[in-house]
């Protein structure tokens, strides 16, 4: 761990030179640490509910189901999940602001019902660069997160004159909820350096990594000029090295040096899992591991939860129960969709729709690790 530390220390010195100096300051090492120090450890999902393709069906008001998220949270909470990760959209916001912050504190109200807090996402760089409000196309068969809409969007962000709207969404949004001991933290982008997805179906974004670039610091500042008592963080996702400044790009620069809490990804086996996450840790900050598990992958709760208890990483798998966002289905089904058979492995999800577990083995897991953490936690 010692050369981690001092890889890091180099790195960083390197990132923190091109901050630029308006920007509030975020939390030293120590800071996270004590906050980190005070919260139990964290096991959840990210979580859309059955009902919603999409963060447009989950917040819009004519498909907003809080008795189905009731329903789901009491049934995360049974198992020992105690928190949640959550996307929200922009346009969203745009559209009807106030309604889509009350939904959120309705959501809030539901899920601390359930002892569970949440950590939202603000902008994501994944699927379907062409986002569209209001009435969402219905899931196409066989095929895996197939509605799935990117924030801002591939407009949004190319046209600079429309970033005044992005700063309002992100300054009222996390203002709104800045002292809200049910929020647990701002995960500002989700993998913000991503071309997209979706196996060649959608038409990449122009200077996509540059244009991200460009503007991910600014969402940092936004989000920290209304002072919020949670944690920022983006997480990290692809790349061998991200303890080695070298091998850092532009965005994952910004990532690393304005994260209050450092966050990754990582979807291979735990051999991988746990060189990624030294090398996350390196840098002397709590991390949240923000998404993992794809069993056709190699990732596995059996695999990856142990080591994050190990390493007292908070952790987030893809994916809660199975609905119309279809992630059970491998990411290879964007070019053999599963139209005629179920994949011979779910890929994500830890439930069936009507609260089942697809594996039992799993759950009693889950439950397991979190009652012998939460039991004997806090330092």
């Amino acid at each position: 761990m010692t050369r981690f530390l001092l890889l890091a220390g180099a790195a960083f010195a390197t990132i923190t030179a091109s901050l630029p100096a308006d920007a509030r300051d975020l939390w030293t090492p120590t800071q996270a640490k004590s906050w980190y120090g005070k919260q139990p450890w964290m096991v959840g999902a990210n979580y859309t509910n059955r009902g919603a393709i999409n963060q447009f069906e989950m917040w819009q008001p004519e498909t907003f189901n809080p008795q189905q998220i009731d329903q789901e949270l009491g049934w995360a909470q049974d198992m020992g999940m105690n928190v949640m990760r959550v996307y929200l959209h922009n346009m969203l916001w745009e559209n009807d602001a106030a309604g889509l912050k009350q939904r959120m504190d309705q959501f809030l109200q539901i899920a601390d019902k359930h002892k569970i807090r949440v950590l939202f996402v603000l902008f994501d760089s994944c699927w379907d660069p062409n986002p569209v409000a209001g009435p969402q196309r219905p899931p196409i068969p066989g095929v895996h997160n197939s509605g799935w809409m990117q924030a801002p969007g591939a407009a949004r962000l190319a046209d600079a004159s429309q970033y005044d709207k992005l700063e309002g969404y992100v300054k009222d949004v996390v203002g709104t909820f800045a002292n809200d001991k049910r929020v647990l933290g701002w995960d500002v982008w989700n993998e913000p350096n991503n071309e997209g997805g979706g196996g060649g179906s959608y038409k990449p974004t122009p200077n996509k990594t540059a244009l991200v670039a460009g503007l991910l610091g600014r969402v940092f500042d936004w989000a920290r000029s209304v002072d919020p008592t949670q944690p920022l963080t983006s997480g990290v996702w692809i790349g061998e090295h991200w303890d080695k400044a070298e091998t850092l790009d532009a965005v994952e620069r910004i990532q690393l040096s304005q994260s209050d809490i450092n966050s990754f990804h990582d979807y291979n086996w735990p051999e991988q899992w746990e060189t990624r996450a030294k090398q996350v840790l390196s840098y002397g900050r709590p991390v949240f591991c923000t998404e993992y598990m794809a069993r056709g992958n190699g990732s596995t709760f059996d695999g990856s939860l142990p080591l994050g208890k190990k390493y007292d990483i908070a952790m987030f798998n893809w994916g809660f129960v199975d609905g119309k966002t279809q992630t059970r289905m491998p990411w290879d089904s964007w070019k053999k969709p599963y139209t005629y058979e179920e994949p011979t492995v779910w890929f994500h999800e830890v439930l069936r729709a009507d609260g089942t577990p697809y594996r039992k083995a799993e759950v009693d897991l889950i439950k397991r690790l979190t009652t012998e953490a939460n039991g004997t936690r806090r330092r």
